[in-house]
């Protein structure tokens, strides 16, 4: 929906608010036409029901609103003596539509000074449950959101099994899009295939401002992952998938290698930004796949302990024709290590050869270790467009960016020419920042070497911290990886674990509450 059809659509919702409680707002004392008037309405219906002003924030924050909006109709009900399970449960059902019916039909008796306090155990849990999902929505969606890492994408800087917060203020809290969503899910309901969420209504692009300018090269990153489409959410298997809203998209994590203006070529494996080899920190770890080959009369000693030492995660495959291992996963540092073992005698450096049709732009070119230059789209740049380019932008152009009236963009083309909503075009001018996203295990990562470019509009947020880290290493041993827990994703040498200063701290804090309350039951006597 762009604005303007949100702004009818809000328009809507205060004429229907004004001709359902109107009589409400009088038999409280009020004038009906304050019933009218947007968003003092929401004001003066708080003082009516004895709930604090604040409230009317919390109507017009997505997905907050879709909580508090059942419980303002029951409110409204209970304020004017309407406190049954039979009233509670019609003015749910109906969307509050029940109101009307009071509102028209009963004798509105309004009860001023009504008491707040549940009347029962049941009724206290529901309040403390929903007042507890409220908070944890607002700072689920607007603050911290946990995330766990499923691949080995970024294997050495961030391992499988390890459980993030991911801060959405670092980049800016990126408003919800999707207004009618379950709370604190993401794109489908646990334990079972149905969406957690409508298509429609969808709120427009909006982020808040963030502690930190800009993404830099070399963050690690949550975003949307933007070619995300599901199948079997409702329809039948080899049916065609369905389009997820963005913020409903699958939720991927790769390390930031290009930004807005960057130039970016790989050149047999190695990441060239503006013509010069990307620097990454010292916790980046890139991992590439080797052939090492084996002295068979002098094999190396003990073998699967140098494996256990060179923490090898990704399996090894062995070919005894050829006397040759082959790691799918070995950091720089591991492969020396090799070289310098006796019964080892060679280790390379994999490089993809021969054209892959699956790499981005899809033009038959490249492959995951050689491609580029390519340009990475900024806001306000315009680029020449060409049939040769083309490949390059037409994505952005059909899937990630509309027209000025926020509709969906029509590309054709024609012979030689190039058309975009029926206007024959040479140039293209981008409305939104692009970021190329990829993972350090660069033999085993999707990543936009295989769908291109990342919107703005699809970032999620930036990992801060690891609170907790499981190793399932499949053979039946699960274990902590205690080295781990409380350790921060980012900043300068190795991960240090903050967690002995954290248990120091919650004992102390316990031990500070139970003296303080001795002294308190002592000055009391």
């Amino acid at each position: 929906m762009t604005l303007y059809q949100w702004f009818v659509f809000f328009l809507i919702i205060q004429v229907v608010h004004f001709l359902g409680t109107w009589k409400l707002y009088e038999a409280a004392g009020r004038k009906k036409w304050e019933a009218a008037i947007p968003v003092y309405n929401a004001i003066v219906l708080m003082k009516i029901i004895n709930r604090p002003t604040w409230w009317t924030l919390l109507l017009f924050i997505p997905i907050i609103n879709l909580i508090m909006f059942p419980v303002i109709w029951v409110e409204t009900l209970r304020s004017f003596g309407k406190r049954s399970q039979l009233d509670t449960l019609l003015g749910v059902v109906t969307c509050g539509l029940y109101i009307y019916y009071i509102n028209y039909t009963q004798k509105l008796d309004y009860i001023k000074e009504r008491s707040l306090h549940p009347k029962n155990k049941t009724a206290d849990t529901v309040s403390s449950l929903l007042f507890a999902i409220i908070v944890a929505t607002f700072v689920h969606t607007y603050f911290v959101q946990p995330y766990t890492i499923p691949t080995s994408s970024l294997e050495k800087s961030l391992l499988i099994g390890d459980f993030l917060f991911v801060s959405k203020v670092n980049y800016g809290a990126r408003v919800p899009m999707t207004t009618v969503a379950l709370p604190m899910v993401h794109d489908s309901i646990p334990m079972t295939k149905r969406k957690s969420y409508l298509s429609f209504p969808q709120l427009p692009y909006l982020r808040l401002p963030g502690i930190e300018d800009k993404i830099e090269r070399a963050d690690i990153v949550v975003f949307n992952w933007p070619v995300d489409t599901v199948h079997y959410f409702f329809e039948q298997k080899g049916k065609p998938g369905v389009i997820k809203p963005i913020d409903k998209k699958s939720n991927y994590v790769k390390r930031c290698v290009g930004i807005p203006g960057d130039s970016l070529a790989i050149k047999d494996g190695t990441i060239y930004i503006n013509g010069k080899v990307l620097q990454l920190p010292e916790r980046a770890k890139p991992q590439f796949s080797y052939a090492v080959g084996i002295d068979t009369k002098n094999p190396p000693v003990d073998f699967e302990n140098l494996l256990r030492e060179l923490d090898v995660t990704d399996g090894v495959a062995i070919n005894e024709a050829k006397d040759t291992l082959y790691f799918r996963a070995l950091t720089a540092a591991s492969a020396e290590r090799l070289r310098n073992t006796a019964g080892i005698t060679i280790v390379k450096q994999q490089i993809a050869k021969n054209v892959e049709p699956s790499i981005f732009p899809n033009i038959n070119k490249w492959n995951q270790d050689n491609l580029g230059p390519i340009y990475i789209p900024e806001a306000g740049k315009t680029v020449a467009l060409t049939l040769e380019s083309l490949p390059f932008y037409e994505r952005i152009i059909t899937d990630y960016e509309k027209d000025e009236n926020g509709n969906k963009n029509d590309l054709k083309v024609t012979g030689n020419e190039i058309r975009l909503n029926g206007k024959v075009i040479n140039s293209y001018t981008f409305k939104q920042n692009y970021y190329w996203m990829m993972g350090d295990n660069r033999h085993n990562s999707e990543d936009s070497r295989y769908w291109g470019y990342v919107p703005a509009d699809h970032i999620v947020g930036k990992p801060v911290f690891i609170w907790m880290s499981w190793d399932a290493n499949g053979k039946g041993i699960n274990k902590v990886r205690w080295d781990r827990v409380f350790t921060t994703v980012n900043g300068e040498g190795q991960p240090q674990s903050y967690f002995k200063i954290f248990l120091i701290l919650l004992a102390a804090f316990f031990i500070g509450e139970y003296f303080w309350k001795k002294r308190k039951e002592k000055n009391n006597i």
